[in-house]
Formats: C-alpha cells, sequence, structure tokens
C-alpha cells in the first residue's frame, strides 16, 4: 500500500492527506447526532483558514448550544450535568443507568462539542459503545462491576496510543499510520472499567500553547472564540469544559495541562514524575529523549477537586504495574493536611507573586492576593509571602534548553516531508538547532540539579527545618487567557516540570470590569524582552482589555516533589476557601 504521506512530486500532498482525515473524522459522526446548521454560529471556517484567519473570530460563548439544540434528550442531558464522578459510578453500579446510555449520552455531547470548537482528533463513539454494552452484560451476569471506574466515560489527548487508532500529534506526517498497541495509561484505564470515548486536540508538534494543526483545525474556545484554548492540551480543556467526557487525560511538560485548564476555567493537575503513565509519546522526538531533557508527565483535567480525588486514588496505587515509567504509589499523605480541628499545627501556605522575570498584569496579582486573603480567613491556616528566590529566576532558560536537546531536527523532517507549513504560534521560534553533545547536556543537568538544591531552601523560607511550607499559591500565567496565538510566558508553568513540583491549577472567578483599569497603564520598570512581550496585552494601544472581559482567572497550587496527595489536600482546602469568600459575598448582596 502506498504510504499516504510521502511526497510524489514538488506540490505539498499536506493538504490532500489533511481532507482525507478530515472525511475520517466526519464519518465518525452518526447523522443524528449532527447540528443544524442554525445552531452552528458563524465563522466556523474552513480547516485552513481556521489557522491563518483566527482573528476573525467573533465574541461568541456555545456553552450553552448543548442544552437548546435538540440532539441530546432530557435523561441525557441529566446524565451528562447532574453528577460528578463518584455519583456517576454510584448510579451505574445501582444500575439507573445503564453504561450503555452513559456512554452514549457523552459521546453524543462530545460529537457537539467537537462540530462547535474542533475538539476531537479520532472520535472512538463505535467502540466505546461497544465496549459500554459488554460492560453491562458482566454487571448483569454478576452483578458486581468490572472495576472501581465502571462506566466511566474518559477521554485522552491525540498522543496517547489506542491500537488501530493514529497518533498523530498534529502533524500531518503522522496520518494514517495506526498504533499497533495501547499505550499504558490506556490498558490500566480500562482494566479499571472506564470506556475511552474520543482522542482530542492538540497543536502542531504538541510544541506549543494554542491548540491549532493543519489535519484538524484550530480548536475554539468555548466562552469566547477570540480567546485561545490553550495547549498543548487545548482540546481536552474544551471537552471537558463542555462536559463532553467525565475527565480527560493529557500531558504537561511545559504546562500544557495547567494552561487550558486555565483558559477554559476547569481544573488541571500535573502530578510528579512516576505518578501516572506516560510511556508511548515520542513520535517526532529523539527516542528516549524524555529519559535524558525534560521529563513530561501525564494527568488529568476535570471539573471538580473532588473528581480530581476520585480518578488519582485509582490511577497511583496501581500506575507501577502497567509502566515502566511508573514508581510505587499510595494516595494517602501525611501531616499537617487534615481537618483544622484534628491537626497538630496549622497548614503554612506561600504566596509566591512573581517569577521574577514577567511581572503580573494587574488582573492576576489581584486575584492571587484575593486568595492569599481568603485563606488568611480561614482558621487553621497560616498565609507567608515567598520573595521570589533568585535561583527561581533561571529555571525558565534552563528548561528551555533542555526541551530541545534533539535541536528539533526529528520533528522538523516530519514536518517538511509533506510541505506542511508551520502554524503561527511556532513560526517565530521553530527551527533547526545542532543536537546538544553529552557534555552540554551533562552541563544544562548539573544546572538543574544546582537550581533544585537552591529552590529546596524556598519550602523552608531559609530557616532549615524550623518552618515548613506546605504549598505555595502562584499565577499561571502573568497575563489573562489571551486572544488566539498571544499567549506569552511559559516560564511560570515550565519551571516545576524542570523542579518536577506537582502542580494544579485551580479557577477562582471571571474578569470583570473593575479589574481591566480602563485608563491606567503599568508604571513599573519592565523587567526584560519577556516582560515587555507581556505589557503588549495590556497595554490599550495594542490590546482592547475588554477582550478579556469574563474570562477565567485561575491561580496555581504547588507542593514539593512527590508529595501528590498533599497537592490535591491543599486544592482542596484553597478550593474551599475560594468558594466560601464568593459565598460570603453574594450573601452580602442579598
Amino acid at each position: 500500500m502506498r504510504n499516504p504521506t510521502k511526497m510524489t512530486d514538488s506540490t505539498p500532498s499536506y493538504p490532500a492527506i489533511a481532507r482525507r482525515k478530515q472525511a475520517h473524522l466526519e464519518s465518525q459522526i452518526p447523522a443524528e447526532w449532527k447540528l443544524p446548521t442554525s445552531s452552528i454560529p458563524p465563522g466556523m471556517l474552513s480547516l485552513e483558514d481556521s489557522i491563518t484567519k483566527a482573528q476573525q473570530y467573533q465574541r461568541v460563548n456555545v456553552m450553552g448550544i448543548p442544552r437548546t439544540c435538540g440532539v441530546l434528550n432530557s435523561t441525557e442531558l441529566e446524565i451528562t450535568e447532574n453528577w460528578d464522578i463518584r455519583g456517576l459510578l454510584r448510579v451505574i453500579a445501582e444500575k439507573r443507568y445503564t453504561t450503555e446510555d452513559v456512554v452514549r449520552a457523552f459521546c453524543k455531547r462530545a460529537a457537539i462539542a467537537h462540530q462547535l470548537t474542533r475538539c476531537l482528533s479520532e472520535p472512538l463513539f463505535d467502540r466505546a459503545l461497544q465496549r459500554a454494552k459488554s460492560l453491562d452484560r458482566h454487571l448483569q451476569k454478576s452483578g458486581k462491576p468490572i472495576g472501581p471506574l465502571h462506566g466511566l466515560p474518559v477521554s485522552i489527548k491525540d498522543s496517547f496510543h489506542v491500537k488501530g487508532v493514529d497518533s498523530t500529534t498534529g502533524i500531518v506526517g503522522l496520518a494514517f499510520q495506526p498504533a499497533t498497541e495501547n499505550s499504558p495509561l490506556v490498558d490500566l484505564l480500562e482494566s479499571l472499567g472506564a470506556v475511552i470515548i474520543g482522542k482530542t486536540n492538540v497543536p502542531q508538534t504538541m510544541g506549543a500553547l494554542d491548540s491549532c494543526n493543519y489535519l484538524f483545525g484550530r480548536t475554539l474556545n468555548p466562552l469566547n472564540r477570540q480567546w485561545t484554548a490553550g495547549g498543548s492540551t487545548g482540546g481536552e480543556g474544551v471537552l471537558i469544559a463542555m462536559r463532553g467526557s467525565m475527565v480527560g487525560f493529557g500531558t504537561d511538560v511545559g504546562g500544557s495541562i495547567r494552561v487550558p485548564a486555565m483558559c477554559n476555567g476547569i481544573y488541571g493537575f500535573k502530578p510528579s514524575v512516576g505518578r501516572v503513565p506516560y510511556r508511548g509519546q515520542e513520535k517526532g522526538h529523539m527516542p528516549g529523549k524524555g529519559r535524558v531533557s525534560m521529563q513530561a508527565v501525564a494527568g488529568p483535567l476535570v471539573r471538580s477537586v473532588a473528581d480530581l480525588g476520585a480518578i488519582m486514588e485509582e490511577i497511583v496505587p496501581r500506575a507501577e504495574l502497567f509502566a515502566e515509567d511508573c514508581i510505587p504509589g499510595r494516595w494517602q499523605g501525611e501531616f499537617p493536611f487534615r481537618l483544622p480541628e484534628t491537626q497538630a499545627r496549622n497548614v503554612t501556605i506561600g504566596v509566591l507573586r512573581s517569577d521574577g522575570i514577567v511581572e503580573p498584569l494587574p488582573p492576576i496579582a489581584r486575584v492571587l492576593d484575593e486568595v492569599a486573603q481568603a485563606l488568611r480567613r480561614t482558621p487553621g491556616i497560616d498565609v507567608v509571602e515567598i520573595p521570589v528566590p533568585p535561583a527561581f529566576t533561571k529555571c525558565q532558560a534552563v528548561a528551555g534548553r533542555l526541551m530541545i536537546v534533539d535541536g528539533g531536527n526529528p520533528m522538523m523532517d516530519l514536518i517538511e516531508g509533506t510541505g506542511e507549513p508551520l502554524i503561527p504560534w511556532l513560526q517565530s521560534w521553530m527551527k533547526r538547532r545542532r543536537e546538544l553533545t553529552l557534555s552540554q547536556l551533562g552541563q544544562l543537568q548539573d544546572q538543574r540539579s544546582l537550581l533544585e538544591r537552591e529552590l529546596l531552601k524556598m519550602w523552608t523560607l531559609n530557616s532549615g527545618s524550623e518552618r515548613r511550607i506546605d504549598a505555595i499559591i502562584h499565577p499561571v500565567a502573568p497575563h489573562p487567557v489571551p486572544e488566539i496565538d498571544r499567549y506569552n510566558a511559559v516560564g511560570y508553568t515550565s519551571s516545576f516540570v524542570l523542579l518536577d513540583y506537582p502542580t494544579g491549577t485551580i479557577p477562582v472567578r471571571p474578569v470583570r470590569e473593575s479589574d481591566l483599569e480602563i485608563g491606567k497603564e503599568m508604571d513599573a520598570p519592565v523587567l526584560g524582552s519577556w516582560d515587555k512581550a507581556n505589557r503588549l496585552l495590556w497595554n490599550e494601544q495594542t490590546v482592547n482589555r475588554r477582550v478579556y472581559l469574563d474570562s477565567p482567572l485561575s491561580i496555581q497550587v504547588i507542593t514539593p516533589k512527590q508529595r501528590d496527595y498533599e497537592l490535591f489536600r491543599a486544592m482542596e482546602i484553597i478550593d474551599r476557601a475560594v468558594k466560601v469568600r464568593d459565598g460570603e459575598k453574594m450573601a452580602a448582596k442579598l
């Protein structure tokens, strides 16, 4: 059989391959699940236009369309909107809904979400419904679920392998090369009873923070099409926000879980290395790159902190049995993350306001301060300010160099092989470079070790073991959710991959009119080129600040290496404090 990605003449082959891939995707959505044209807001441009003419998108929120389009019946709306993970698993086990009913409801909702946002890369609806029927037969015959996640609809980032299905990572040259085996995470999820309903869109090469490529187009933010959906797990962030899946799994080496969580107003969890199976995602990279450079991790995106706990408590204890890149683990923690009335000492939360390279824009500084104030009012919590450690300002540079140890040349070979252009976000910086020598790599890893050693002091405030910081709050980015292709500073997220600190995203509130400070510019000195670029997202001569109105404002929560359960508990405490604050404000208005 002819290789469909091989160029046979001087004409670029990527458009033809993309058309074939789009036709295949379209064929996976049943006709009765297709939206009427009147339900799709104008501006769904052609595949290539969605990348090259993205600035034409208008401010449109499509979150309510699944409820009003008529594709979902009342029971399917109830299934997809009324349950958290534990609640849905309970009613499936009690046979209130069949697994087939649940999976069909989420497949239909995922299909709706895709037609509005281009969030899917591989719909797996037929496969999922067949598995759902098998799970129902098992439950009917044995009276017991097949596992603790029996019937749970799950979606995964395009980079994970499902046998018989492509894993293109947004590169045309990898289309029509189906995987020969599942990724370990897929095997683990299915062993627990979960049902994989689809794979989701990513940026070309997975090396950008805006999810678009020439195979599937641009994934649009359902809250506002002018905003980026984030990347590289952008399709997953959109699908979870639109309730097209109960939990999505992405990967993170520079912020690729936490950034889409921020952009779509949901929760993201970047664990430590070894907690969730990652293996099998090196297409386009030097083999073994993850073992010698920055080691990416896999983790979940969900709609609540409780759902984080529900999924991680099943995965972490079993991960070592499925993948060699995982370590033995238990989903339980240590003092002091207990209820305030039973713990021996207060929980101490540090506030790290900046990375020292890029100054947060006013809405970001304000929301971080609001969360700190809410925590100060919470019994059992101490809040302390953490000055930016000098070593922290060096993390971004080391992380950036470790991400390109292979020079990016294997990836460029794939892209150039079909004549595929680079997407806008990558055009300014992606190019061929020299591979690092062993000596250069060793020097970089030595610098990394020094930074890790220096930043241990951040957790003790330079006082040895006298006062330990239990968790830190920090911006996800120094700017609000930006317009398409304008995401700026990755150092706020990539530094914690370099350090291997588990890190999560919590949505706090939307941007308000008062956050925009119309007519007032920042007067703090510009710190450097990254900071200068960030100011362009606030300068009223280069942006209309009202574009940020109603966009989600989020924070990061960080704990030390391998303290993943403690991160979950810290997120619980902080999320509860934020909700109490919002509840008190609402009550004061009544």
